[in-house]
């Protein structure tokens, strides 16, 4: 069987979604996908990043190291997974434009069939993250994709915060915490699995 060909996008100011991107490849390439880890791209003013340290070290890091995500990466991938923050409910703008730039390929046909998973974060426990990761899905659901969420399909769903829609972590409270990443890299191999059977 074909390696499955997994495109991770994500956006992140500070570097949660980052962090939660990196684990997601981790375990997609324990399931032998061969993986693009790509961000979307920065929208905000040099002034606003410059305001919070965090997000002016973060971005600085990680520019000239992650490329920016691009249609590209949509058309080659099998399968995706996002992973945002969260803005009032919904994805960030960063996150919503690049989707927003994939109208040629969903016109064409080429986002039918992706198999597609989501993750999100937030300030607080309560944030927003399950409403983010459906924002995302009803968005894919357009695209025709094939959504893949991670449920109680393992008992690390719930050791991580129980998020049957994907994978959400309160920013600033353990980001690291094992559990948390445990259940992203099941996540992400869970995505790689269905995406198997769908190319198969």
């Amino acid at each position: 069987m074909a390696n499955v060909k997994l495109a991770i996008v994500y956006y992140s100011s500070t570097g949660t979604n980052y962090q939660m991107a990196k684990w997601a490849k981790e375990g997609a390439e324990a399931k032998g996908a061969e993986v693009r880890l790509v961000r979307a791209e920065e929208l905000a003013p040099d002034a606003a990043i410059d305001a919070n340290p965090a997000w002016r070290e973060h971005y600085d890091e990680t520019k000239d190291v992650v490329p920016v995500a691009t249609s590209d990466d949509i058309e080659w991938a099998d399968a995706l997974i996002f992973s945002t923050p969260t803005r009032f409910g919904v994805m960030t703008a960063q996150m919503k434009q690049f989707i927003d730039q994939q109208g040629g390929l969903w016109g064409s046909g080429k986002t039918v069939n992706k198999v597609v998973s989501g993750m999100s974060s937030a300030q607080n426990a309560h944030g927003g993250q399950e409403a983010t990761i459906l924002s995302l899905y009803k968005v894919m659901m357009h695209w025709g994709a094939i959504i893949v969420p991670p449920g109680y399909a393992d008992p690390v769903q719930f050791a991580a915060g129980g998020n049957p829609y994907g994978v959400s972590i309160t920013a600033g409270e353990n980001p690291v915490e094992k559990d948390v990443e445990e259940a992203v890299k099941f996540q992400a191999k869970r995505t790689v699995e269905v995406a198997e059977k769908v190319i198969g």
